[in-house]
């Protein structure tokens, strides 16, 4: 089962001390979603199992939004207004444009573990909650893997993506609207970042400098931009900023991943055709890259969920392209272009 090992390896309750549960807690515990993609039918039936009061103490369901939309938008929308136009009722707003790097000078650059800690306590959530991060109705799978790697980087114990919020609405789960709820904060504990899920600058561009050279690293870069960007032929959405791709990249824009019509995340047997079809050598280390790192996430979920590669080697550059472009020198050729 996709990202099995994962959650086995953070979330599996403590033998000692489980006898002393409430029965409560413990079907609390035994209603973990099974695979880490959730349908709109199996959150329905979670959180009516499960509904949060103010009382409980017991482990919760906890639907997070993490509605974004691209700077270039061409209706200027904002995740934040899409969230109070409609939602699932008593979700969480995970603002990725705030809960950021606030030093860091690009876009989406991961939360310190204490930015992050204190964000999850201003949502409410605690550390044994089990969350499940959603889109936008009108776009579909696009940001929500970013906001369940994110919760992943940082051992959030039980993290998922509903597959997805477009089929919510279309097959009638309820949903609520303006202004949400304040929520009663929380006190999340510091946690530990797990670097091995992240490739950073440095050692990403090491690896583009000795690409095709003897004995350089085995890797595979797959880009989650269009191929126009990738190939430098079409402009950033950022001003100023160099289109094109870090050498030895593939282009695999992330729409290919999801089915055409309800954006959804396409099986896990179509998604291992995709790689398949892109060459994308199963053995070899895993690097999903995009503009800011938000997309590249869609691509790091599709491969867990095509059980694609060994889950161990598998990262995503946090600054992708944005940080690329803006931190290489043009006299090290580590921007290339389609000619």
């Amino acid at each position: 089962m996709a990202f099995a090992a994962f959650r086995n390896s953070v979330s599996s309750p403590l033998r000692l001390g489980r006898s002393m549960m409430s029965v409560s807690q413990q079907q609390c515990r035994q209603a973990s979603f099974s695979s880490y993609l959730v349908s709109p039918k199996e959150l329905s039936e979670a959180l009516k199992k499960n509904p949060p009061t103010k009382i409980s103490t017991s482990p919760r369901v906890v639907p997070v939004c993490a509605a974004w939309f691209m700077p270039n938008d061409p209706e200027g929308r904002k995740g934040i207004d899409i969230f109070r136009k409609h939602r699932i009722p008593q979700a969480r707003f995970f603002d990725l444009d705030a809960i950021k790097d606030p030093e860091s000078p690009y876009p989406h650059m991961l939360p310190t573990a204490e930015n992050f800690a204190d964000a999850m306590g201003e949502l409410g959530i605690r550390r044994d909650d089990e969350v499940v991060v959603y889109d936008t109705e009108e776009l579909g799978i696009f940001s929500a893997p970013r906001v369940g790697w994110t919760l992943r980087v940082f051992g959030h114990p039980k993290v998922h993506v509903l597959n997805n919020y477009r089929l919510w609405v279309r097959e009638g789960f309820p949903t609520e609207t303006g202004e949400p709820q304040q929520v009663e904060r929380t006190t999340y504990p510091l946690p530990t970042y797990d670097s091995k899920l992240v490739i950073p600058y440095l050692e990403l561009k090491e690896i583009a400098k000795e690409h095709r050279k003897e004995g350089a690293k085995e890797v595979e870069i797959l880009d989650a931009r269009s191929y126009g960007r990738w190939a430098g032929t079409d402009p950033e959405p950022r001003p100023g900023l160099s289109s094109g791709h870090i050498p030895g990249s593939k282009s695999l824009p992330f729409q290919e991943l999801l089915d055409p019509e309800t954006k959804t995340y396409r099986s896990g047997a179509e998604l291992r055709k995709i790689f398949e079809e892109h060459e994308v050598d199963a053995s070899k280390s895993i690097i999903s890259s995009c503009g800011t790192g938000v997309t590249a996430s869609i691509i790091e979920t599709a491969l867990g969920e095509a059980e694609y590669g060994d889950p161990s080697l598998r990262r995503v550059y946090d600054g992708s392209w944005t940080e690329w472009a803006q931190r290489v020198k043009p006299s090290d050729g580590l921007i290339k272009k389609v000619t």
